[in-house]
């Protein structure tokens, strides 16, 4: 059974990282991460771009249409 951690995040620039590695390092072996970024006006989507793993997914919204939006949209992409 494969576990989707959904985390929604604007202007997370300062923790979306340690966030991240956080959760690799729960010891999940079937893990998939899905971020969703709410149209983050800081360094956010940068960080967010530079990932390349395989296990993590990024969707981006177009405009800030809050956190359940973002929720939504990350369970709707979820496997």
């Amino acid at each position: 059974m494969k576990l989707s951690v959904v985390i929604p995040c604007f202007n997370e620039e300062k923790t979306v990282a340690n966030l991240i590695n956080e959760v690799k390092k729960s010891g999940i072996n079937d893990l998939e991460i899905i971020i969703v970024d709410d149209c983050s006006t800081d360094g956010t989507i940068n960080i967010l771009r530079a990932i390349k793993e395989e296990n993590i997914r990024v969707f981006y919204h177009d405009r800030n249409r809050g956190k359940g939006a973002a929720l939504r949209t990350g369970f709707r992409n979820a496997n």
